[in-house]
């Protein structure tokens, strides 16, 4: 049997050690630049396109049928429209025109196309959760995440600290 040439081999292991790697974090993990905020739950990152934050679900600015999930839970139709409102606030003073990480899950697109991510900032926060804390947005439920219990702890937290959403509970 005749040996592989010292320089192919080289080539060979080298490509079996980083292709693994440089798969896995591509699939995982995109990084781009926050250029529009539709609603507190979605926005634009280059060049990636529209991306649907996932686990979370903020008001609407205008009323219609998503009111029904929050309305059960005790909240009125005013309360939906200032978090709706302070949720894009927030998302527009602290996202736009800033480098986001996005970290995908199972599911890597929802039914309207949109990219469903994590959103990390540089410094280490999960935009999600932190809107979750900042009782602007509440779980998403219909769907399992891997995040969906360290979220609903954010969410029940934000709950008994009566804040966003919470704030004037009965």
């Amino acid at each position: 049997m005749q040996a592989l040439p010292t320089r192919l081999l080289g080539s060979l292991l080298l490509l079996v050690l980083f292709l693994p790697v440089a798969a896995s974090a591509s699939d995982s993990a995109l990084v781009g630049i926050v250029s529009w905020i539709y609603d507190g739950d979605t926005i634009k990152v280059e060049p990636q396109g529209k991306v649907r934050l996932l686990g979370i679900d903020a008001p609407e600015s205008e009323s219609g049928p998503r009111d029904d999930f929050y309305l059960r839970r005790g909240l009125k139709q005013s309360q939906l429209r200032e978090a709706a409102r302070q949720a894009k606030t927030w998302l527009r003073q602290n996202l736009k025109g800033r480098q986001v990480r996005l970290v995908l899950d199972r599911t890597k697109r929802d039914k309207y196309d949109r990219l469903l991510a994590y959103v990390y900032l540089d410094d280490g926060r999960l935009i999600n959760r932190v809107l979750l804390e900042k009782g602007l947005a509440t779980v998403f439920r219909r769907f399992d995440f891997s995040l969906k219990e360290e979220f609903l702890a954010a969410e029940a937290a934000a709950k008994a600290q009566r804040v966003g959403l919470w704030q004037s509970l009965d």
